[in-house]
């Protein structure tokens, strides 16, 4: 099923205390960006995080599962009502990413 611009607007508003959230379509669903660093991707309705050394340290409880057949795992995350967690693993993430470190997926 694809994902629903709506759905991709909701996750973007509730990341917005973490940057400037940007979203592209990307093969029929989307990719997010924070202050222009790729980290998430949204698959079916649901929210993807790439999975990075600090995340994964910080988060572990997050299930981690691919967001499509034959990709590699990223953090599935459910709860989109809790903004402050969204706000951390998105800045821990974007950090990580952006200091050239690769992604643990």
């Amino acid at each position: 099923m694809a994902s629903k611009k709506s759905f991709v607007d909701f996750v973007a508003e509730q990341l917005r205390d973490a940057g400037t959230i940007s979203s592209r379509r990307m093969f029929g669903e989307y990719g997010l960006y924070c202050n222009g660093v790729f980290f998430s991707v949204i698959c079916g309705n649901q929210f993807f995080v790439k999975i990075t050394p600090e995340g994964e340290e910080v988060f572990p409880h997050l299930p981690k599962t691919p967001p499509h057949e034959g990709a590699k795992q990223w953090f599935l995350v459910e709860d989109l009502e809790e903004r402050e967690m969204l706000t951390t693993v998105v800045e821990i993430t974007c950090r990580s990413l952006s200091q050239g470190r690769k992604p643990s997926f």
